[in-house]
């Protein structure tokens, strides 16, 4: 059963849909630019047999607040803040795209707080010619204000970034989408190289991994992630063993 919860994260709320059992070993998922937390709905399930699957929508996203001010590290500081109010001392941690780049800072950041790290097509933070963005018609569920600044910041990456994948101290399994994705391969490859435990897999069938081949990308994540899911839970799960939100 998906649970929807909304955390106040320091001036704003974050929207989260929970799964699993509440010992379970935590996992958090964090979705692309102009998507949400449902984008999971075909993996968290399965994802969720022995894990408490957080899937998050980040600022300007779905159901979260929409304050207007957007980046990157605004992204990667309230997802530590919803940590630190769920009591999550060390989650495994699944980025997609933008998700992947918010996942990869905070594991630079903030390493003793990311147990096992997975970048779903996350481009390599380098340089590319600025895309054209055109605000599509209708209703969005997201505002298109995150678009042109965390657009700007992908296209113009800190270099600081690229130099700290050492600093990563979580084994990361990378997922390449192969040449359907618009996300250049070679970076990915490059990204994979720099982080010291990088693993690169890639599942040849675009940019939307997770949606476009679930079972392929359940079973990638699920056997990556450390141990059994289901022998965790005999063993009491989770970290300390306590009851998780």
């Amino acid at each position: 059963m998906v649970e929807e919860r909304s955390v106040e994260v320091g001036e704003i709320r974050l929207a989260c849909r929970m799964s699993g059992p509440r010992h379970g070993p935590p996992l958090v998922l964090l979705h692309a630019l102009g998507e949400d937390a449902t984008t999971w709905d075909a993996v968290a399930t399965p994802l969720a047999r022995g894990r408490r699957v957080y899937a998050l929508d980040l600022r300007g996203h779905g159901r979260s607040d929409w304050p207007g001010e957007y980046s990157l590290d605004l992204m990667r500081a309230d997802v530590l803040r919803f940590l630190d109010v769920l009591g999550l001392d060390a989650v495994n941690l699944v980025g997609h795209s933008m998700g992947g780049v918010v996942a990869y800072m905070l594991a630079q950041d903030h390493p003793r707080r990311v147990s096992r790290l997975v970048l779903e097509d996350v481009p390599l933070p380098r340089p590319r010619p600025p895309l054209a963005r055109v605000r599509p018609d209708g209703d969005l569920t997201f505002d298109w204000g995150v678009v042109a600044a965390v657009g700007r910041e992908i296209d113009r990456p800190d270099p600081r970034r690229l130099e700290r994948f050492g600093e990563i101290t979580a084994e990361t399994l990378v997922l390449a989408g192969g040449s359907r994705s618009h996300v250049p391969q070679d970076g990915i490859a490059d990204l994979a190289r720099s982080i010291p435990g990088g693993h690169l897999i890639t599942i040849p069938v675009g940019h939307l991994i997770h949606r476009a081949a679930p079972e392929a990308f359940t079973e990638a994540v699920s056997a990556f992630l450390p141990g059994d899911a289901e022998d965790d839970l005999l063993l009491g799960g989770g970290r300390g063993g306590s009851p998780r939100p």
